[in-house]
């Protein structure tokens, strides 16, 4: 760790930042050429925020890709007899669609804002671990490149996300698409686990004086839930991923029925990390609409201790869920029953979630932002998901749903409806805060409409389709077969197509909202434009690297609330008068600075450390040679690493501090 030293003589101040003139020659000035400025500083980064914008950015991408895959499976469907995908082409499409939403979107999206959110709401300078930080961020970006370069390589994984034995053998796939897809979700896998680690011990030890668990916003709860999701998922994924890898590479035996063995052992394996991998994708989505629905409804969230106890409900139960996606496969009565009855179980800490973000509303003074609209849609459109997700408890209604387009709606109105509307939410809540800039309301709105227009065009008809019988994953439908009237399916995959098309038009709103609102001559955001509750609002826009002047001390949940609002009701009622400003508090928070503040220095062996692995990874699929390379670059990187010294090196001091003033930095290694 490098240390800041604040000298307690000489302080001046420039506008709102201080600057700080140090007198002691022996220590001088902390100088950090290589993290100050240009490509650098985010390729040898350790500093969460910056790795939460790398995040973001990099899902996005995936975001796109993943995108692009989704409209060509839709103009597949169409019409009869598609002719623009061949067969194999379509399952390769709709494999690493699914993938590379759930896998290369969604989780990392959610771990962008877990990146940059968590250290700020509980008052900490960064994550627990920042080179672990940095190395799992390598990890899911090498891990996402080297999982699509299949599609250059003699093509992509087609065997479905779920990748079911026999199936996903050499037999039926023989293709190298499968082992790159399973060696890629090993990598990043490396980048959830150890970002699960990274952010439990954050969010256990490293809260701000007077932060107990029942004052950290929500947000930050559910988060810590999910990685204690990922804690004890992503082994058994990986457990399943390695007996497949050893199944295809090594003849291993593990699902052969030949040998003795059961292909049932994957599904099993699949969906108990696969049930809990749903909730490990919408809670992210939960606490983000938790801070904001308080925001723009005026008051504070109904119910606190209710929707944090839920969240961690949902956690647990989840795990006792995972065989309803098995209903089909004979598991026999007595496990059909115990799965049905745990699956209307997890509906109920749901449901209270939704009652709470009700009784939020209710009586508000809301404020429609595009924020706020996310928000309610992810409710409304979540509960459509999670009622046709009840379905799937009845045993005889989830075999006739089982593999029809029944279920892609109900998968997409969760996944979708839920993780991603509420994703966007927090794109334009905390935006201001991560870049600096409010985007556009205008086409924030055109954003919001063009996604729940055509993703009710595009999933709802789903619905219709699947009961009528039109099977998941088949690449062609004919005329023959289109039926007639209301239920023609022709007419209904016609219009799930034309809603992808809208639902498209409405993600590329966002991407011009943020070319207008980053253009030249916009205005910087106000420092809290949206008068917010909670602690990472107490630090300039966007924060400083070091987050805060002054370590806070938390008295209340929604701290920075009460330290703007004065209760000055009477006999249990609650009157709030305004007393400072958000600037008032900031400026308060400078003029008292700690002295010491330490802050960690950047690195590269993470970058190194990660590149070993899809080395490694091509070396399993083409030679030998690679996987000594591979081993070469990992034991020079961890030794690398190890050997880093903890100090700073005094050719990174500068022994003559100017005498003018100079604001402190921090040492270049370390």
């Amino acid at each position: 760790m490098a240390i800041i030293e604040r000298p307690s003589t000489d302080v001046a101040t420039t506008g709102t930042a201080p600057v700080y003139v140090t007198t002691d020659t022996t220590y001088g000035v902390f100088r950090r050429p290589v993290q100050s400025e240009g490509w650098t500083s985010w390729l040898f980064t350790v500093d969460h925020k910056k790795l939460g914008i790398m995040y973001g950015v990099t899902a996005m991408v995936f975001f796109v890709i993943g995108g692009l895959e989704a409209m060509l499976i839709r103009a597949q469907l169409a019409g009869p007899d598609g002719t623009i995908l061949s067969a194999d082409r379509y399952n390769q499409m709709f494999t690493m669609h699914a993938t590379t939403m759930v896998f290369l979107f969604v989780m990392p999206m959610a771990a962008a804002f877990a990146n940059f959110m968590v250290p700020l709401q509980i008052g900490a300078r960064d994550v627990a671990f920042p080179r672990i930080n940095a190395f799992g961020f390598w990890c899911f970006l090498l891990g996402g490149i080297f999982l699509n370069t299949s599609w250059f390589l003699g093509g992509a994984a087609d065997g479905g996300w779920f990748m079911y034995a026999p199936n996903s053998s050499v037999t039926f796939s023989p293709t190298n698409g499968i082992d790159f897809w399973l060696l890629g979700l090993l990598i990043t896998g490396i980048a959830s686990q150890t970002g699960a680690i990274n952010l439990i011990v954050t969010a256990l030890n490293m809260r701000a004086p007077g932060m107990t668990l029942m004052r950290m916003p929500i947000f930050t709860w559910m988060i810590l839930v999910v990685q204690f999701l990922l804690l004890f998922a992503i082994p058994v994924i990986t457990v399943a991923l390695v007996l497949l890898m050893f199944q295809r590479g090594f003849d291993a035996t593990f699902f052969s029925v030949e040998a003795g063995a059961d292909p049932l052992l994957w599904q099993h394996l699949f969906w108990i990390f696969g049930h809990p991998e749903v909730y490990i994708l919408v809670l992210p989505a939960f606490g983000i609409i938790s801070e904001v629905l308080p925001v723009f409804s005026k008051k504070p969230l109904f119910g606190y201790p209710f929707v944090v106890f839920s969240g961690a409900a949902i956690g647990f139960v989840g795990w006792g869920v995972w065989a309803h996606h098995m209903f089909a496969s004979g598991l026999g009565p007595v496990s059909v029953a115990v799965f049905s009855v745990a699956t209307m179980a997890i509906a109920v800490p749901t449901g209270v979630k939704i009652i709470n973000w009700t009784l939020t509303m209710w009586g508000g003074k809301l404020r429609f932002t595009t924020a706020m609209l996310f928000a309610v849609g992810l409710i409304i459109q979540f509960t459509v998901g999670g009622l046709s997700g009840v379905t799937h408890a009845v045993a005889p209604s989830d075999t006739q749903q089982t593999d029809t387009y029944y279920i892609v709606a109900h998968l997409h109105y969760v996944i979708f409806g839920g993780a991603v509307l509420g994703l966007f939410a927090g794109l334009y809540y905390w935006w201001p805060k991560i870049f600096g800039k409010v985007l556009n309301e205008s086409w924030g709105k055109a954003n919001f409409w063009g996604m729940i227009i055509g993703m009710n065009l595009t999933f709802g008809p789903m619905h219709i389709i699947g009961l009528q019988g039109q099977p998941r994953r088949m690449y062609v439908w004919t005329e023959a077969r289109a039926g007639e009237g209301f239920f023609n399916l022709g007419f209904w995959n016609l219009v799930s197509t034309i809603g992808s098309v809208v639902l498209a038009f409405g993600i590329l709103f966002f991407f011009i909202n943020i070319w207008v609102s980053h253009r030249k001559g916009t205005q910087p955001a106000p420092l809290d434009p949206w008068d917010a509750r909670s602690l990472e609002w107490l630090t300039s826009n966007p924060p400083k690297e070091h987050n805060f002047d002054r370590t806070p001390t938390v008295h209340a949940l929604d701290e920075v609330f009460h330290r703007k609002y004065e209760d000055r009701g009477e006999n249990g009622q609650h009157d709030y008068v305004r007393v400072a400003t958000t600037e008032e508090l900031l400026a308060e928070e400078e003029a008292n600075a700690d002295s010491h503040i330490h802050l960690p220095a950047p690195s590269y062996w993470p970058l190194v450390l990660a590149f070993s692995l899809p080395v490694m990874a091509y070396g399993v699929i083409y030679s030998t040679l690679l996987i000594v390379a591979g081993a070469g670059i990992l034991a020079l990187a961890m030794y690398g690493w190890a050997m880093e010294p903890s100090y700073a090196d005094p050719s990174d001091y500068d022994p003559d501090p100017p005498s003018g003033g100079a604001e402190l930095e921090v040492a270049n290694r370390g």
